[in-house]
């Protein structure tokens, strides 16, 4: 029971007693020698715990002195099997001193405890006590601990200040309070409620055994939380009954606080390790000690040690490509001064693959800066790596067809014009361009249209050399870019010519799409490179200006880039930056067009734009609008424009005759795409006061081909707040019948080409009609733009048209002077 005693007051203690001024507490073997010492115990005795572990105690003192007499006690106990118990006179402390036997399953003696308390405050407060009952009180009231004495009953017969204090209450309010006063609220060391039976005084009654170094703790509100305290209880009985029971207690809040937070943090790092499936590793470099966690050999496949755990086995499983660098980084790390350092390298799984790892060092050093001891973690950076090669996949290539994309083209061609300065190799780029791709989009659906796009990707990746380029721009355009042809021109362009032309042959057989076999050919733009080219951007501008040229040469051919072309690209580059300066300084004017009923009434405009350049003067849309287009600057303009329209809406409101004729105003397909088209015309029509019922919007037939649901549905959104919609130009582009009749329309256009060939060819009179009987069918009114001749209008009016636009019945004009021509006031 007692070696029950001892390990149970041990398991209590924990990380407290061996780190408190509780007891010393040391285990001794059978031959004398220390085995384990607490800090209690080597402070006792008054050496370094490396000084005191592996030797007798009477290493320390001599047994042939008086004082220490107990030691040969301690010796004959040993040696007998025996507990035994004695008093320790040394020169600067009185120590109480208990050894107890640890015994195997068959009864003999394995190991002693040794438990040593210093008693030199109680042994001459003693000797105080007898001179004066005084000193003991002050004593009691002073002592650093707190105490409590209890009777048999668990009431409380005595208590100091500081135990008052701990329990947050006064000595005279604890007198007389038993164990199972509701006031009390001891908690376990695991935060829990302390039931009563539990508490110190009730366990020492029960079994009438002190108990040592049990923490507890006691519940306070705020502000000062939890306290806690590391208690022994010593029993007084007289006549062999129990008389009292007193209650020692020291405060460890602190000590706690820190262990709990010490606990916290290695329970945090035992997360983050596992959670980053890291891999920990020790290494003594003064014994040459090696530990590998089990997360090291799992991540190299290996049960733990089944290869020799030397000093040298990362390095031996460590790539052969990475050793040298690995080990040079390695080596200078331990003669450099910082203690952390870290690299990667690939380590050899036993299946035979390399894990690509990131090994983490710290370096401890002595005083004297030398490296003893290197201690890390490797992280297995499999999925990094994977995740970082997806990464640079979808920054890269292409995801539908697998091709570099233009980013990866534009840099690699920035190294290609690098290399040709130094080589002075010449280069060729290839832009490439599906024929009539669009029209396979729509009317087949963008499936089809990606497995056409992702045949003629691998085509062309098998057509050219290895070491060649082939990317991806975007939409159905590739580029394919030809490395070192040479340093003369008109072999470098033969060669480019060649590849051209193979590349012309394979796009032009059969691809296999769902159900049928379709033909399809390509365009071809070249330009030529080499050190003196003027950079990335304007080589894909001369190949895209080539690749056009090719086509309007009538597709499935090639061109090469010649300087007559930089011309065109030149004037395109100047007209882009003149337009947008144009759009800073208010450039553009608004003109319009009457449009007259067949009777000749006045019933509404079309507004018309005009660019008012400084040099150029007047400037017609067709000069600018296309590049407007292409460079997205006819958003910001087409914006402006209808800004300007709803203003002039609202200034009319009154005019008797302004004031009811509707103004259409055209708006280009980049517009209607931008998702804030329906909200910001809204927003328009808000802020300008207009009235959205004399607002009509055109727009052309080949708007209605592409994401048709996403411009019905901003058409109805418009269409319910009252604003109507007519097609321009109807007639010269493509659409279905059977989504023309979804969209929310009043009026077609017939364009001006039909109408200006109507006298004299039959077709054109033919498609007229068939457009008249479509819009009557339909529900639509007909607009002719382009009248120029009384004839034209009479034919027209009389097949039905509704409204007539044309030079015959009112040119355009300054939407001032239509005005002035057309309002009211004229």
């Amino acid at each position: 029971m007692a070696e029950q005693s001892v390990a149970t007051a041990e398991t209590e203690s924990g990380v407290l007693a061996r780190t408190s001024v509780a007891p010393g507490v040391a285990i001794l073997g059978t031959d004398e020698n220390i085995r384990f010492a607490n800090a209690a115990f080597v402070s006792l005795i008054g050496h370094p715990v490396d000084e005191v572990v592996g030797k007798p105690l009477s290493a320390f003192y001599d047994m042939h002195r008086a004082e220490f007499a107990c030691l040969a006690g301690v010796r004959e106990a040993i040696a007998a099997g025996k507990e035994f118990c004695g008093t320790l006179h040394a020169e600067q402390f009185v120590a109480e001193l208990c050894l107890v036997p640890v015994r195997d399953e068959a009864g003999a003696p394995r190991q002693f405890v040794v438990v040593m308390r210093d008693i030199t405050g109680a042994d001459r407060a003693e000797v105080e006590l007898k001179e004066t009952s005084r000193r003991f009180h002050d004593l009691f009231e002073h002592l650093p601990a707190g105490v409590v004495v209890h009777g048999p009953d668990t009431k409380i017969l005595a208590a100091n200040h500081v135990a008052a204090q701990w329990l947050g209450t006064n000595v005279e309010q604890m007198i007389g309070r038993g164990a199972d006063d509701p006031a009390w609220r001891f908690i376990r060391k695991d935060n829990s409620p302390m039931q009563v039976a539990e508490q110190p005084v009730c366990r020492t009654i029960a079994s009438k055994r002190n108990l040592s170094n049990l923490v507890i703790g006691v519940e306070h509100g705020e502000p000062q939380g939890k306290l806690w305290a590391l208690c022994n209880t010593y029993h007084v009985c007289e006549n062999g009954q129990l008389s009292e029971v007193v209650v020692c207690f020291t405060d460890c809040t602190e000590l706690k606080r820190t262990e709990e937070s010490l606990q916290k943090s290695e329970e945090r790092l035992r997360l983050i390790l596992q959670g980053s499936n890291d891999a920990s590793w020790d290494w003594n470099l003064t014994t040459g000690e090696l530990y590998y966690a089990p997360r090291w050999w799992q991540m190299v496949g290996r049960a733990e040690n089944e290869l020799p755990a030397d000093e040298w086995l990362w390095l031996r499983l460590t790539h052969p490509e990475d050793q040298s660098r690995v080990l040079e980084t390695f080596e200078r790390a331990l003669v450099g001064e910082k203690s952390a350092y870290e690299f990667e390298l690939r380590l050899q799984h036993k299946d035979g693959h390399y894990v690509p790892v990131l090994l983490r060092g710290h370096i401890q050093r002595d005083a004297h800066g030398k490296a003893v001891r290197v201690s890390g973690t490797n992280t297995d950076l499999t999925e990094r790596k994977a995740a970082e090669s997806r990464i640079h996949q979808l920054a890269y290539f292409d995801y539908l067809t697998g091709l570099p994309n233009r980013r990866f083209l534009m840099e690699e061609l920035h190294k290609l014009l690098s290399r040709s300065t130094r080589n002075g190799q010449i280069g060729a780029l290839l832009f490439i361009d599906l024929d009539n791709f669009k029209l396979l989009n729509d009317t087949m659906g963008h499936d089809v249209g990606d497995l056409l796009l992702r045949q003629a990707a691998h085509r062309l990746r098998h057509t050219v050399r290895e070491g060649d380029y082939v990317a991806r721009l975007g939409g159905d355009e590739f580029v394919i870019v030809l490395d070192e042809l040479g340093t003369d021109m008109k072999t470098a362009a033969a060669e480019a010519d060649l590849v051209g032309h193979k590349v012309l042959a394979v796009c032009a057989e059969d691809y296999a799409l769902p159900g049928r076999a379709y033909r399809s050919t390509a365009t071809i733009g070249i330009t030529l490179f080499d050190g003196h080219s003027e950079g990335v951007e304007a080589l894909l501008k001369q190949a895209d200006v080539a690749m056009y040229q090719a086509k309007a040469a009538g597709r499935n051919t090639l061109r090469f880039f010649d300087p007559i072309m930089q011309a065109t690209i030149d004037q395109r580059y100047e007209l882009e930056h003149d337009l947008r300066e144009g759009l800073l300084r208010h450039e553009f004017r608004l003109f319009c067009q009457p449009q007259f009923d067949a009777a000749g009434r006045l019933v509404g405009g079309e507004v018309l734009l005009r660019w008012q350049h400084p040099q150029r003067g007047l400037v017609a849309p067709a000069e600018f609008v296309a590049t407007a287009e292409a460079t997205g600057l006819m958003v910001p303009v087409g914006r402006w424009v209808l800004g300007e329209s709803c203003r002039r809406l609202a200034a009319w409101a009154d005019d008797p005759v302004l004031g009811t004729i509707p103004l259409s105003v055209n708006v280009s397909a980049q517009q209607v795409r931008t998702p804030r088209f329906a909200a910001d015309t809204l927003a328009v029509i808000a802020d300008t006061g207009a009235d959205p019922s004399r607002l009509s919007l055109e727009l052309t037939e080949s708007l209605l081909a592409e994401n048709i649901e996403d411009v019905i549905e901003k058409m109805n959104r418009l269409k319910q707040a009252g604003i109507h919609f007519s097609i321009d130009d109807f007639g010269t582009g493509y659409s279905s019948l059977s989504y023309l009749k979804r969209f929310p329309l009043e009026t077609l256009k017939i364009d001006q080409s039909f109408v200006h060939d109507i006298l004299r060819d039959p077709n054109a009179a033919a498609i007229v009609e068939v457009i008249i009987t479509l819009a009557r069918k339909l529900g639509l009114q007909v607009v002719a733009e382009g009248v120029e001749q009384e004839a034209q209008r009479e034919l027209l009016r009389q097949g039905g048209c509704d409204r007539f636009q044309g030079y015959l019945l009112g040119m355009p004009v300054s939407i001032d002077e239509f005005a002035r021509r057309y309002g009211a006031a004229h």
